[in-house]
């Protein structure tokens, strides 16, 4: 059954999302994960996108949009099915995508925002009452 982790950042800062999935990917993927990342639109994709190019100077992260090149190890979509990923799902849309339970890990991105808390204590509800493993790891900024 898909585990599912509630990662919480003590900022509302709705930007803190995106750094907060590519420090998520450096770490999957240094332990040999494929990783799915769900933005909420294309525009948030390809600012994740570019931030991963740049994430960090001394390490590369091979990614790309999906369906694009370079999508095998770390994929960036916005909605659409996930062609080949079912290993880590990185969910930076304030809703459950249809496809989550495909994974074997669901990382859900939370900062104190009104809009995110409101979205993310909804979904912890929803996982909660449908029997999945849930976890919270408090992040530091």
């Amino acid at each position: 059954m898909t585990r599912v982790g509630f990662y919480v950042v003590q900022s509302n800062d709705y930007g803190q999302r995106l750094h907060v999935a590519a420090r998520l990917a450096d770490k999957a993927f240094a332990q040999g994960h494929r990783i799915y990342i769900n933005a909420p639109d294309e525009n948030q994709a390809r600012e994740l996108d570019q931030l991963l190019w740049s994430f960090r100077p001394s390490s590369f992260l091979p990614h790309g949009l999906e369906g694009q090149e370079h999508s095998e190890s770390i994929a960036i979509g916005w909605g659409q099915e996930p062609s080949s990923h079912n290993d880590l799902l990185i969910n930076l849309d304030l809703e459950i995508p249809k496809f989550f339970s495909r994974f074997h890990r669901v990382a859900e991105v939370v900062t104190q925002d009104p809009n995110s808390l409101a979205a993310l204590r909804k979904s912890w509800s929803f996982y909660k009452e449908r029997g999945y493993q849930l976890e919270k790891h408090d992040l530091k900024v």
